[in-house]
């Protein structure tokens, strides 16, 4: 791809439609955080950063509507994890690009969009997908993927709607079909709680402080 990616052309999509199992099957989109529902924080600040934004859920539709962006439900069956809502994303999107986001990251970066499009429309891969800084249990950081965090083309529907159909359910599997750019998220200003998720109600707590 040589062309840039404007923001105007890229849909964000936040990722609401997880069972919660970690967090005692409550929906995690609506649990409060710095005053606001998780969503509607995410949702707030993904918006600033493209041109249209939607909302993939599968259960408290209303409460999501209330949030002002259109909201989707997964259109497989079981709610089969975070690539059902890759797929709802990609078949309801009206701009060229689809933006992932999950609803459980709430300081991913606010320059995301941006990083994502420039790694994406400077290369000649398909997708781009973020990649941060983590710290494992011996104090070691390093770069890890984030999977859930991709810039897509609205060009790939068919090949994830065939993914799917046959069965696939790991975003990086599917991704591996495809050539993909790693964005970094590892400068000097990045913060290193940007791709910290909350999978419980401890660490949404500790999120928020």
């Amino acid at each position: 791809m040589t062309h840039s990616i404007a923001s105007q052309d890229i849909t964000g999509l936040v990722l609401a439609g997880g069972r919660g199992s970690r967090m005692g099957g409550v929906d995690k989109g609506l649990q409060n955080f710095q005053g606001l529902p998780l969503a509607l924080h995410t949702l707030m600040r993904l918006s600033h950063q493209v041109g249209e934004t939607m909302i993939n859920a599968n259960r408290n539709l209303a409460a999501y509507e209330a949030f002002g962006a259109p909201v989707w439900p997964d259109t497989l069956s079981d709610h089969p994890g975070p690539l059902a809502g890759f797929l709802t994303g990609l078949e309801r999107c009206e701009t060229p690009y689809l933006l992932t986001v999950p609803c459980d990251t709430p300081w991913f970066p606010t320059d995301l969009a941006e990083r994502m499009a420039q790694a994406l429309s400077g290369s000649d891969q398909a997708i781009a997908m973020a990649s941060g800084l983590e710290t494992d249990a011996t104090g070691q950081t390093q770069l890890r993927t984030q999977p859930v965090f991709c810039l897509l083309p609205v060009s790939l529907l068919e090949s994830l709607a065939r993914f799917t159909q046959g069965g696939g359910r790991k975003i990086d599997q599917w991704t591996a079909q495809h050539p993909t750019v790693l964005v970094p998220f590892n400068q000097a200003h990045d913060d290193p709680r940007a791709f910290a998720n909350a999978n419980t109600l401890a660490e949404l707590q500790r999120l928020s402080s």
